[in-house]
């Protein structure tokens, strides 16, 4: 069977509701399909009247009742508030591989009120509740996504037309109380959690809820060997110079075991000063390599910026206190001396595969941020990639 791609939104209620982790734990781990992009959206009313104007169709298997009902869900919830006029937040997830359109829509399920369980993502966060005369009182699908192939590239292409305008780094969607400030930090699942299909990337979304922020911004990223270099330019010079204790006392331990004979205390610091610079060097590259697939020295300098083998996720949370509320829900830098609860203490190995990475400061999430490119539009590269150039 040939490859696909299937989108998946995640609903306005859906995002609020802090449910964005558990919908994409079970995407991975049950549809078996590569997530290969992902961005936040704001619509416009373009977009959100087009959308809805493409949803009622006879090739999909929920009856007309459930397409009507989803058509004016999506004007209504998709749609900028109309009272304020603030565009509210919605996430597409973009997966690829065999059957793709089918394995996704098992997954999400249909829209039901014979629901016997908690199989699908809308047996467990949708809903469809009736009054005494049959009619619908409450309906909230939790996600959206196409019920064939055709429909699939059809509303993807929209979606991509809308993504550099409507998407990116979302700006003006939180409503703050008088006297709140508002700060952007970076959050980056790192590399391990990606080895093979696993809930743990939405598990640890799940933790990071528990702060109250709101995600403004999601990119699938690949660190080139370049960025990484940057990225984490300022551990460098750390790992060269502040490690020269642990450093020397490993070489002593070292020289004695071997050699047979006692290393004194001024030999033991030269061999701290002489060795901790390669030490940090080395550590540093494998850093880089961890994060980026290759090492520094072993990268031709030609391919430098392409893209990495390896993938993340980056989000940009928003909110209050934003830095801190994230830094405490990972933890320290060692997953041994995180505390439980944490993120690092849950999902973290050692100080380097430590599941996720936050910026520290303010400064630093701009920095940061201007390195990783959470704005970027890989979304739109992605359908161009698979279907053409847009018209």
């Amino acid at each position: 069977m040939s490859q696909q791609l299937a989108y998946v939104i995640i609903t306005p209620y859906s995002l609020y509701k802090s449910r964005t982790g558990g919908i994409l734990s079970r995407l991975i781990t049950r549809s078996g399909l590569e997530l290969v992009a992902a961005r936040m959206f704001a619509p416009s009313p373009e977009l959100v009247k087009q959308y809805a104007a493409e949803v009622i169709s006879a090739n999909d298997p929920q009856d007309r009742k459930i397409q009507e009902l989803i058509h004016r869900y999506i004007i209504e919830n998709l749609s900028p508030d109309p009272k304020t006029g603030r565009r509210r937040r919605v996430m597409v997830l973009l997966f690829q591989g065999e059957d793709a359109v089918r394995k996704t829509r098992s997954v999400v399920g249909h829209i039901s009120l014979e629901r016997r369980g908690g199989e699908t993502i809308r047996d467990t966060y949708g809903d469809m509740i009736l009054d005494d005369t049959g009619n619908v009182r409450y309906f909230e699908p939790a996600v959206l996504a196409a019920p064939t192939p055709e429909e699939g590239e059809a509303k993807l292409k929209l979606w991509a037309k809308y993504s550099d305008s409507d998407g990116g780094v979302l700006e003006n969607v939180i409503a703050y109380q008088p006297g709140e400030i508002g700060q952007k930090t970076l959050v980056l699942i790192k590399p391990e959690n990606f080895r093979f299909p696993t809930g743990r990337p939405g598990n640890m979304i799940d933790f990071f809820s528990r702060t109250g922020l709101f995600i403004v911004g999601v990119k699938l990223h690949r660190m080139s060997v370049a960025q990484a270099v940057e990225f984490y330019g300022p551990v460098r010079e750390v790992l060269r110079s502040k490690l020269k204790d642990m450093v020397a006392a490993k070489a002593k331990a070292a020289v004695e075991k071997e050699m047979g004979f006692a290393v004194t205390p001024e030999v033991e610091k030269q061999l701290g000063d002489v060795l901790s610079p390669s030490f940090g060097d080395n550590q540093f590259e494998n850093i880089v390599r961890f994060m980026s697939g290759r090492a520094p020295s072993e990268c031709p300098s030609d391919q430098l910026n392409n893209p990495g083998t390896e993938k993340c996720i980056a989000l940009v949370y928003e909110g209050v206190e934003s830095v801190r509320k994230i830094r405490d829900v990972l933890g320290p830098t060692d997953p041994s001396k995180a505390p439980p609860g944490s993120i690092r203490r849950e999902f973290g190995q050692t100080v380097m595969v430590n599941a996720a990475h936050a910026s520290d400061s303010e400064e630093n999430a701009r920095r940061e941020m201007a390195i990783v490119k959470p704005a970027e539009n890989t979304f739109r590269q992605i359908v161009e990639q698979f279907y053409g150039k847009l018209q």
